[in-house]
C-alpha cells in the first residue's frame, strides 16, 4: 500500500482522499472524520480509530477483568448512601 501521494488542492479548498488510503484507514462513504494539526501536518482519522486509541490507552492502565463500569456504578450508589 501507499503510504504517501501528492494531491492538488481544488478551487474549494477540498482534496480527494485516494481510495486506497481511505480503505487502509477504514473510512466509508458518509463516515465523520476528524482532521487535527499536528507538528505541522494535517492528520486525519475517524472517531472510531480515535475510540480505539483511546481504549487501547485506558487498557494499560486497568487490571485484567476489571469492570470500569461496575466501578462507576458502586461509586454512584456508596456517594448516594451519603446523600
Amino acid at each position: 500500500m501507499e503510504t504517501e501521494t501528492r494531491l492538488r488542492v481544488n478551487e474549494n479548498g477540498r482534496v480527494v482522499i485516494p481510495a486506497s488510503f481511505r480503505k487502509a484507514l477504514g473510512i466509508n462513504i458518509g463516515d465523520e472524520v476528524v482532521l487535527r494539526i499536528e507538528d505541522d501536518e494535517l492528520r486525519i482519522t475517524t472517531l472510531q480509530r480515535r475510540l480505539e486509541r483511546a481504549q487501547r490507552l485506558i487498557q494499560k492502565h486497568i487490571k485484567r477483568g476489571t469492570s470500569l463500569v461496575e466501578e462507576l456504578i458502586s461509586q454512584r450508589r456508596e456517594a448516594a448512601r451519603h446523600e
